[in-house]
């Protein structure tokens, strides 16, 4: 190997390993939506409560958008790193999901 060369790597193991990461975490993020939906709106149906249920399904769209267009693009014999967008996309559903956890609770 030549110095400056990029080292030699597996091109199917690795964006494999990264699909099924993306695909776990998109799953957590729905069970996480799932429940943050059914504690907004808990025994009564309030408007708070709608509008609880509806952002944190807003931000589950959202991920799962983000996840889709990764896991497609890991599709690619080279695939290209996550973009700095999708990256901040991801974290901020994520922030937001905490958010509206933090909110349902108190």
């Amino acid at each position: 190997m030549t110095e400056g060369a990029a080292p030699a790597r597996d091109p199917g193991l690795q964006p494999e390993r990264t699909r099924l990461a993306w695909r776990r975490t998109t799953l957590t993020c729905t069970i996480v939506a799932v429940l943050g939906a059914k504690s907004a709106i808990r025994d009564e149906i309030t408007a708070t409560g709608v509008a609880g249920a509806a952002g944190v399904a807003l931000v589950w769209v959202g991920f799962l958008a983000v996840a889709h267009r990764r896991i497609r693009s890991l599709d690619a014999v080279r695939p290209n790193p996550l973009s700095r967008r999708g990256a901040l996309l991801a974290t901020a559903c994520t922030v937001a999901l905490a958010a509206f956890a933090v909110a349902v609770v108190l």
